[in-house]
């Protein structure tokens, strides 16, 4: 099926009149499901097929998609009589960045494979944590959602490239609900992966705990707002340096932006010297990971700091045209109804010597802060809102808070980093990016615990 791919995808580009043109093709097969409370909610299978065309001609991009193969060659030609109209009117300047063509078939080296586990059996474990998050005290009600895909990937474009790859992706979210009169706590276990089911199974310790943390909870007071240094657990650091700091060096955006620019200048200081910090497709296992992105360019990685200096942004072949540096491999769309953008894949704060223990000890008032519910950044400026957060009183970590925010500016937080932590690890969860209106991108970050001086912590007033 790969060479009749082949011979179709290349015979359809031949049709081509633009400066440049691209086909890709996915089949993908999925299977969701869901529980709410004693109810389960969802289980699907489905299977999708479809493609797009895109093309570049005088400065304007064309971009059709299908959900049929029939009359490939009529789809190409207006992708780029669309690509003409459009560079007539916007009368902009676009080149690609050149990239050596390549032909290459990558099959998934998988360990489990969770296309290939009965449904049965994946219903009969969520259910069994389903029913594990309900017998635990005070929670009166739960939510878990699951799903995993497996791909089958075509690309080819007008250089000559012609690249197959398997792909599989799976995520799951286990959320313990508590309720107290008017006050509603959850906490979750969450989990994901580009290569092995198993990562599902085993999570009855980690569901029991969240249980007991949503419950602590409804019994802890509210954080007093401050300024505070805090310490940031891995997976909460991983969030910051992806919302925080990853978005605003992804390259499409940064370019009309000239103050961002200007901030995020290669030889720019930030953070203590040995503040690293990288985004890379090939760390292995990860929901960001592939061979290659979505205009065929090789994904790597890519260091966006290093020794606290800027010095690289994360470019699809256009980006890395207009800014004079090279492709990074993070050009990455949904799937076959959007054209790539540049995207993140597993965004990193490499580690650095300190143990936690290190952070801890001078401290005689703080905030540790261990997971969060999401964030919303506006330019270099974000929110951040926490899950579990405990003051960290004398050196120790004490007693649990709640409703905790965390508020700064992206530059100055990096400054007011102080210690980096040895106990780096990579977090895979079962949701996603969103950006150009495509959510959830699989993606996964890391980090190890990091110590921030003078972060605004939000909570109840003095």
């Amino acid at each position: 099926m790969t060479e009749s791919m082949k011979d179709l995808l290349r015979r359809a580009l031949k049709r081509s009149t633009a400066e440049y043109c691209e086909i890709r093709v996915e089949e993908t097969e999925e299977v969701r499901v869901q529980f709410r409370g004693k109810d389960i909610d969802q289980v699907s299978e489905t299977i999708s097929v479809g493609g797009n065309v895109r093309a570049l001609a005088s400065g304007g991009w064309g971009f059709v998609s299908f959900n049929k193969l029939d009359d490939l060659e009529r789809k190409v030609d207006e992708a780029c009589a669309q690509a003409r109209i459009l560079g007539d009117i916007l009368k902009k300047e676009i080149k690609l960045f050149p990239v050596s063509p390549v032909e290459d078939e990558v099959k998934g080296v998988f360990g489990t494979r969770a296309f290939e586990v009965p449904l049965a059996e994946k219903v009969g474990l969520l259910s069994k944590y389903n029913e594990l998050v309900l017998s635990q005290p005070e929670i009166t009600s739960s939510y878990i959602r699951y799903f995993d895909r497996h791909t089958h990937l075509y690309f080819a474009n007008s250089d000559g490239t012609y690249i197959y790859q398997e792909k599989m992706d799976l995520g799951g979210n286990i959320s313990a609900i508590a309720t107290k009169g008017s006050l509603t706590t959850q906490e979750s276990v969450k989990f994901g992966s580009s290569v092995d089911y198993n990562v599902a199974l085993g999570r009855e310790e980690e569901v029991i705990g969240a249980a007991r943390a949503a419950r602590d909870l409804l019994y802890a007071p509210v954080i007093r707002a401050d300024e505070y240094t805090v310490i940031l657990a891995p997976d909460m650091a991983g969030l910051f340096v992806h919302e925080a700091f990853g978005h605003l060096s992804e390259a499409d955006s940064l370019d009309e932006n000239e103050r961002l620019k200007e901030l995020l200048k290669i030889g720019t200081e930030y953070g203590p010297k040995d503040l690293d910090i990288f985004d890379s497709g090939i760390e292995g296992g990860n929901r960001g990971d592939a061979k290659y992105d979505d205009e065929g360019v090789p994904m790597q990685k890519t260091y966006l700091i290093k020794g606290g200096v800027v010095v690289g942004h994360l470019h699809c072949r256009e980006s890395a045209w207009k800014m004079g540096e090279k492709p990074t491999g993070n050009a990455r769309a949904i799937n076959y109804r959007f054209p790539p953008i540049v995207r993140m894949r597993t965004t990193c704060i490499a580690p650095g010597k300190h143990s936690l223990e290190d952070m801890l000890k001078d401290i005689s008032l703080g905030v540790y802060v261990s997971g969060g519910y999401g964030g919303e950044t506006n330019g270099e400026m974000f929110t951040f809102t926490a899950s579990r957060c405990n003051m960290i009183r004398n050196g120790s970590i004490a007693e649990p808070v709640r409703e905790v925010t965390l508020t700064g500016n992206v530059f100055t937080t990096l400054r007011n980093i102080d210690m980096i932590g040895n106990d780096f690890s990579i977090k895979n969860t079962a949701g996603g990016c969103g950006k150009g209106g495509q959510s959830p991108l699989p993606t996964a970050d890391g980090a190890p615990h990091i110590r921030v001086q003078r972060v605004v912590v939000g909570g109840e007033k003095k």
